[in-house]
This record gives structure tokens, sequence and C-alpha cells, in this order.
């Protein structure tokens, strides 16, 4: 299997910093959890060498990568910051709390006929995805920011010119694609970071050119595996979605999530023994106790974004001291 080298740019160790997927709630627990890595690592996040993004993570990937800082992304999480810049509410208005009333039919009927000719190459996630109706949401607000983080750049380019993987997935053949990655498909980056946040059944998928895709976290939270193929350090992993200490919650609804992540945390922790074996040190983040109680069950409810990023910012500063401890023991 070929190792991609990548360009040294300067005598330091080579990071990654993957951020998965949230929803509106993963987002601001992620944004804490940033501020946190930051002070702790002697290089700015948005230069490490590479950055992957997947569905609420790749709208941090990409702001992270345009300049702004997790001191930036905070202030913007509560409402402030980042003049010029759409605010939350815009998108918050796109989205809602609770997907809109779906569209009738099934939401891709090609991908359920290529998964029924080979479902061994078909992710059971995905495959299932097809199933859902077709979304009515939009992500209009969210490519105008993305849009507008380019503009502060100056750049005359559509893509940050380091190495930024944004993750979504061929809604026809159910293909997992990383744009900004050597072969892919070419995408500008507002289109790249819809489509890895078009979440199936809430969200209509983003056409790019004449295929269509969807979150890219219907195939993995964080697709930290596909690290494996690059010559890293270190990785630092921001998995919203996975808890490896998780509180015992009594509503049915909180047990049956919890039951969900752990099947996410089993699947994160695969993917980074792919990473581990070829010698980098993989640092895991991901919400504790006191963070799920905040995030509850609703991902998307944006009403509890404040609650969230404050229990991120108290919490993820101790818990990441810890998770340094383990790797570097």
């Amino acid at each position: 299997m070929a190792v991609i080298l990548l360009p040294q740019r300067r005598a330091h160790r080579r990071i990654g910093l993957v951020l998965g997927a949230g929803g509106v709630l993963g987002a601001a627990w992620t944004a804490g959890a940033l501020l946190a890595l930051q002070d702790r690592l002697d290089i700015a996040l948005g230069d490490a060498d590479v950055l992957v993004g997947t569905s609420s993570g790749s709208v941090l990937a990409a702001t992270l990568r345009c300049g702004v800082n997790p001191a930036e992304i905070v202030a913007h999480q509560r409402g402030g910051g980042l003049v010029a810049l759409p605010g939350l509410e815009a998108m918050d208005r796109d989205s809602g709390s609770r997907p809109p009333l779906p569209r009738f039919g099934f939401g891709s009927a090609r991908l359920l006929a290529s998964t029924a000719r080979a479902p061994h190459l078909v992710h059971p996630w995905v495959a299932a995805s097809a199933l859902l109706p077709p979304g009515r949401a939009s992500h209009q607000s969210l490519s105008l920011l993305v849009d507008a983080l380019l503009g502060q750049t100056g750049a005359a380019t559509s893509w940050p010119d380091r190495p930024t993987w944004i993750v979504a997935v061929d809604y026809d053949v159910g293909r997992r694609v990383v744009f900004g990655r050597t072969g892919s498909p070419l995408a500008s980056l507002p289109d790249a970071v819809v489509a890895s946040c078009s979440i199936p059944g809430w969200y209509e998928p983003k056409t790019i050119g004449d295929r269509r895709y969807v979150d890219g976290g219907v195939r993995s939270g964080t697709s930290v595996g596909l690290l494996s193929k690059v010559a890293l350090d270190d990785v630092y992993v921001l998995a919203p979605m996975a808890s490896f200490e998780m509180d015992r919650p009594r509503h049915p609804a909180a047990r049956a999530e919890r039951i969900v992540r752990k099947w996410l945390t089993r699947a994160l922790s695969a993917e980074i023994a792919k990473v581990t074996a070829t010698g980098a040190r993989v640092h895991t983040l991901t919400p504790g106790p006191d963070d799920l109680a905040a995030i509850g069950m609703n991902v998307m409810d944006h009403a509890r974004r404040r609650e969230v990023l404050e229990t991120s910012l108290a919490t993820s500063a101790d818990r990441l001291a810890a998770v340094l401890r383990r790797t570097a023991a």
C-alpha cells in the first residue's frame, strides 16, 4: 500500500488533525476542545500538515485553514467575533432543530440498486441511508460562510494550499469521497463542505458535477483511518460522536443514544489501530459524562449550543491532558 509522503516545510513533527462529525452541538463541543488543544501545541492548528474534516468537522477544518484561530471560533459560537462573516443564526434557521417534513420516496434508489448488485462493496450504514426519504433543508447560509472565509484569505484558488481533506459520500454508488485529496473529484471548498454536511433525510444531497453527495459521517464519524496512508508523527482526533467514558442516563432515548455511541466508538478504535500501526501516535479526545449531559439526545438542538460550548471549555483541558499522558506513556 502506497504511503503519502508530505513535503517537509520545516523541522517539526508531522501533525495530522482530524475533526469528526457531530451536528450543531458536536461543533460547539469541538470548538472548546480546539481551544484546549491549541494551548498544548506550539504551531497554529490551521498549519497542521493534514487536516481531515467530516460533516460539522469539515466546517471547522475549513475555518482553521482559512486562518481563523480557535479563540475566534469560540467567539463565533458565542454569537460574536468574525466580523463580516455570517452568524450562526442564519444556519440555524436553514436547518432547524428538527428535520423538515421530508419528500416521499427513497433518498437514493440508485444506491439501493448498487447495494443489491454488490452488497459487500457498500458500507451497511451507507446502504441504510439510501432508505431515508429525500431531505428538504438546504445549506445556503453555510455555503456563504465558507465562501466568506475564503474571501478573507485573499487566495486566488477555491481550495487551501495545504492538504485539507473534506469527507463526503457519493449518494448513488455509496463510495466515500475525500475532496481535496489527489485523484478525488474537483470541488470548491464551499461545495465540498456543504456535501460533507448534507445529512440524508434532513438536507438535500449536494450536487457537484453530475454526482450527488451526502454527509461523510454516514460512512465514518471521523475517517481517521484515511491517515494510515500518510507518513505522520502525531495525529490529534476530536470525535464528538464517540465517547470513551460515558454516563448512565435513565431516559430510554438517552440510553439508546449511548448504545449508538458505543458502536461509533468501537468503529473509531478500529480506525485508530490502523494509524497507530504506521508508528504514528494518535491522541483522541471525546466528550465525557458532563459533556454528554449537556449535549442531550439531539445533536442538532442549537438552543443547547452555549451550554455545550461552556461545558467543553470547562472539561476539555483536563481530559486532553489525561489523553496526552496516556499516549506519551
